[in-house]
């Protein structure tokens, strides 16, 4: 009998003890890192209606916070310029939970598909040019990460395993190299503390990383998935699947940005694409509730797509139409800028090795947009207006303060059609700002197309060495 009565009163502790715990999620682990100078939300569980006090070492202010009836809490942290390192404490009275080697610095959110998860490291049999040098110098206590694992449910979920890192050799080798190369920048140039959010999936397209409310309004040519069953085949492709499982636990942590590269996965549907993206970065940011933070994203590299549909017509899966889509999305969504990576692109593999300059030109878009920089260029070259006069078109450039440049190689892949819509390989003079082009099978040009092909390569330049995006003047 006596030990009936052991066994009920530990068991009833037990039960005490569990309903009493403080859970944090992963986002708020040691080697956190917060964004600085603002309202950093935090938030995890408790007891239902149970009071905590959080407690923070830079200022040793103290924040009351209840949680609700299902146990949740949630409140926002005053923090201040760029230091640390700190400690955050969370306690109830009986239990006490300590963040240890917090950082308060610059947040940037990592998304999109392959080529943003891809490690510095390669993937088998891939490289990552110059990845093994990258990862031999990450030795960096004021660079932090966290990666989200892959994850595809139908229900959103509010947490994931997995924990803050410190830049070294050891964590990097398995850490976006995209991201490394953007964020490592930026912590080089800024001099301050920079956290990385990786959240991202191979092969996923757009739809996958939205939400039901976010894709009511578009004719999907992929259905919502409504049991388990719908997720066995290709879930990262799935609608949804990626916001609930993946991106959903991390909505609301204080950032500065985002940077995205996706789009590969969308080359099939194209026309589609520029109003999906654009719906998405504008509810991304409506459910952070931080206002219009800057959105920077890589256009996709050329490659060989038509690859994967041998029998068909291979202009239909042309990616320099989703090329197009990004561009024109970058015109149209605020705050925004994109990298253009017409120069990295590789016939036979889709994840181009030249990592470097997909994050590093990410990297300058937030310096210049975001941070104020100036004094070096940003933004690629780009389609002005064209002039026709008789046989001659001339095409100009914005975002050419210093002129183009082909590096003394002849320009072959600029094309021009009459009003039969037919295209010929235009003769290219190349001007300090502007090109003139004419070909003898067209007398009366009406359009220009820039090297719109499924795979090239980038031919102009501006002389800071950013590549000008594929384009073309018409609607055909």
């Amino acid at each position: 009998m006596k030990n009936k009565i052991v066994l009920v009163i530990a068991c009833v502790f037990s039960v005490f003890t569990l309903q009493a715990e403080i859970k944090l999620p992963a986002l708020f682990t040691d080697n956190m890192l917060l964004q600085q100078q603002g309202n950093a939300p935090i938030w995890g569980w408790a007891s239902k209606n149970e009071s905590l006090k959080i407690t923070t070492s830079w200022d040793g202010k103290v924040y009351e916070v209840k949680a609700d009836k299902t146990g949740k809490w949630k409140t926002s942290l005053q923090t201040p310029e760029a230091g640390g390192p700190y400690t955050i404490s969370v306690s109830n009275g009986k239990e006490t939970k300590l963040v240890n080697n917090v950082l308060i610095g610059e947040v940037w959110l990592c998304s999109g598909q392959s080529n943003m998860e891809m490690p510095l490291k390669g993937f088998p049999s891939q490289p990552v040019q110059g990845g093994n040098e990258a990862i031999v110098r990450s030795n960096n206590k004021n660079i932090h990460f966290i990666t989200v694992p892959r994850a595809t449910v139908l229900e959103p979920k509010e947490d994931f395993e997995g924990g803050w890192q410190v830049a070294s050799p050891k964590t990097t080798a398995n850490f976006s190299a995209t991201a490394w190369y953007f964020g490592s920048l930026l912590q080089e140039v800024l001099d301050v503390p920079v956290g990385m959010i990786v959240v991202s999936y191979g092969g996923s397209n757009v739809e996958a990383w939205m939400n039901e409310e976010m894709l009511k309004d578009f004719d999907l040519a992929l259905e919502l998935p409504k049991k388990e069953e719908d997720l066995k085949s290709n879930p990262n492709r799935v609608p949804t699947t990626l916001f609930n499982g993946m991106l959903s636990p991390v909505i609301g942590y204080g950032i500065k940005g985002a940077i995205w590269y996706q789009g590969e996965s969308n080359y099939e549907r194209p026309f589609q694409y520029k109003d999906l993206f654009k719906k998405m970065v504008m509810s991304w940011r409506e459910l952070w509730n931080q206002g219009e933070f800057p959105f920077y994203f890589a256009q996709i590299a050329p490659f060989d797509y038509a690859r994967f549909h041998p029998n068909d017509n291979k202009e239909k899966f042309n990616s320099a139409y989703l090329r197009e889509a990004q561009l024109k999305a970058s015109k149209e969504i605020p705050n925004s800028g994109m990298a253009v990576l017409l120069d990295v692109g590789e016939f036979g593999n889709i994840h181009p090795a030249q990592k470097n300059k997909g994050g590093e030109r990410l990297a300058y878009q937030a310096l210049a947009k975001t941070y104020g920089f100036e004094g070096f260029e940003f933004e690629s070259p780009e389609f002005n207006a064209m002039e026709i006069k008789g046989s001659t078109v001339t095409v100009s450039f914005n975002n050419v303060p210093n002129g183009v440049t082909s590096y003394d190689k002849e320009v072959v892949g600029f094309e021009i059609a009459g009003e039969n819509k037919v295209f010929y390989p235009a003769q290219a003079v190349l001007r300090r700002k502007s090109v003139m082009l004419s070909s003898p099978q067209v007398e009366k040009p009406v359009a220009v197309r820039y090297l719109f092909k499924d795979f090239t390569k980038a031919e102009i330049f501006s002389t800071g060495g950013l590549p000008m995006s594929s384009f073309r003047t018409d609607e055909w």
